[in-house]
């Protein structure tokens, strides 16, 4: 009988795992193929700003998970959490009844949103909170005598979600083909990225006034009667992190009123930290209807999203014999809503708001040293979310064909951040850039393994072009 050393036992275990998942595990958003000759990345541990692979190697985290890790990993105490919601009541649905968990963490929430948002339906995630918001939408407008007001008006290259509804209100062409034909009557508007605008590319505020403008005439065009709701993120993730110029969600908020349309936040990646506030429209200062939100809600130690919604928009659904038929068996799951109250201790307790708002400046000035890199065209983004655009001439932002994105993202970059230790997402729904979250408790010591780790692999992806 042979004896099998832990190196080599532990890599037998690895390959095993590997084979399984290519033969069982379908990834989601994975070309399944491109792990028939080649090990799948498999993730067992995380610590901090840090997570470690089967093989026990260590990467730093600068996408949170999936923006969403905001605490950092290996939090015990929220483990611990979950262990005793689950071992007094696992489950227990919310529909005509209620839990302690849900009902504490509604109140909480409440008393964090902005202005009257004090009604708050629980989901699974982020796109059930979006497919939820619209669906609210057009039954509160029948409910007021606007039968005719179901359409909703939402940004170019704008992702919010793979359900149906949420899918259609998405503005990625390429993400929505293979299962159109979707729910109809989403309309799409001019984005936020004055990086590459149209009009008005030598004054941000006039921009701005462009930019949502665009919603204005979308809305008149469909006919105010027939548009619900306006959806958009305060700072938009898809085609990389494209922030509101000054003044363009007060103005969007102005046209929303003007034509009776509901404005929907969705802050299902802004929300809970990543610009420093717990909510994005507190930061920017204006107020929506709804607030659509999810991953950092717990730091990921459980799944769970929400819509939150302003007591105006609630009250038809509290009178007489009106009800929402809507909702998700794991809704407002006791475990999860418990483990988010503990994440909110835990923010108050560490002050990661603050921790934000005290090294925002220093993430982006350490980002922004990647300039001098011939390769990168545009460093964008606030809080801890940040988008850098990758072009092939600065001088003139020309960008990189199909093949050349192909080539770079999936056939260069992605592996070779990878391996030099760093995960993070090199994405080309838009414009080819590298996306970075990290959770909310890193400082300069982070920001600078980041900038060096993106400068050797950025300067070799120019090298090969």
């Amino acid at each position: 009988m042979t004896t099998t050393s832990p190196d080599t036992a532990a890599l037998a275990g690895a390959q095993e795992l590997s084979a399984k998942a290519r033969e069982h595990l379908w990834m989601h958003f994975t070309r399944q193929s491109a792990y028939a000759n080649a090990p799948v990345p498999i993730i067992v541990r995380g610590e901090g700003a840090r997570i470690f692979d089967v093989n026990g190697k260590s990467y730093l985290d600068g996408l949170a998970g999936l923006f969403v890790v905001q605490a950092g990993h290996g939090r015990r105490e929220l483990a611990e959490v979950a262990a005793r919601q689950a071992s007094q009541l696992a489950y227990f649905p919310l529909w005509s009844y209620a839990t302690p968990p849900a009902i504490e963490l509604a109140d909480r929430l409440a008393a964090l949103a902005p202005g009257d948002l004090n009604k708050v339906f629980f989901t699974t995630g982020g796109g059930e909170a979006v497919e939820t918001a619209w669906k609210l939408a057009k039954q509160y407008f029948k409910l007021v005598g606007k039968p005719t007001k179901h359409k909703v008006i939402s940004r170019h290259i704008a992702y919010h979600g793979t359900p149906q509804g949420a899918l259609s209100i998405t503005g990625i062409p390429d993400a929505k083909i293979p299962f159109e034909p979707l729910v109809p009557g989403a309309h799409k508007a001019p984005n936020t990225n004055f990086y590459r605008a149209p009009e008005h590319g030598d004054d941000l505020e006039a921009f701005g006034r462009w930019a949502a403008d665009g919603i204005e005439q979308a809305i008149e065009y469909e006919g105010a009667d027939s548009v619900a709701a306006v959806f958009l993120e305060p700072v938009q993730n898809s085609g990389g992190c494209f922030t509101p110029p000054p003044g363009y969600l007060q103005r969007v908020r102005e046209i929303c009123d003007r034509h009776d349309v509901l404005l929907v936040s969705d802050e299902v990646i802004c929300a809970f930290g990543r610009l420093g506030t717990m909510f994005a429209s507190e930061k920017y200062g204006f107020q929506p209807d709804m607030i659509t939100c999810a991953k950092g809600m717990t730091s990921g130690y459980s799944p769970i999203g929400a819509c939150i919604v302003s007591d105006r928009i609630a009250e038809p659904f509290w009178n007489g014999t009106n009800y929402f038929p809507h909702g998700y068996t794991f809704g407002g799951h006791p475990v999860s809503a418990a483990v988010a109250l503990a994440n909110l201790d835990l923010f108050e307790r560490e002050d990661l708001l603050g921790n934000v708002r005290a090294h925002q400046d220093a993430f982006r000035n350490t980002l922004e040293k990647l300039l001098d890199l011939p390769i990168v065209g545009d460093v964008r983004g606030d809080g801890y979310f940040y988008g850098i655009e990758l072009v092939k001439d600065k001088a003139t932002k020309e960008t990189f064909d199909d093949d050349e994105s192909e080539r770079l993202l999936r056939g260069f970059m992605s592996k070779a951040l990878f391996g030099a230790g760093l995960y993070c997402r090199a994405d080309d729904r838009g414009d080819p850039v590298v996306q970075l979250a990290p959770p909310l408790t890193v400082g300069q010591a982070e920001f600078d393994e980041i900038e060096q780790i993106l400068r050797e692999v950025l300067t070799e992806a120019w090298a090969r072009l």
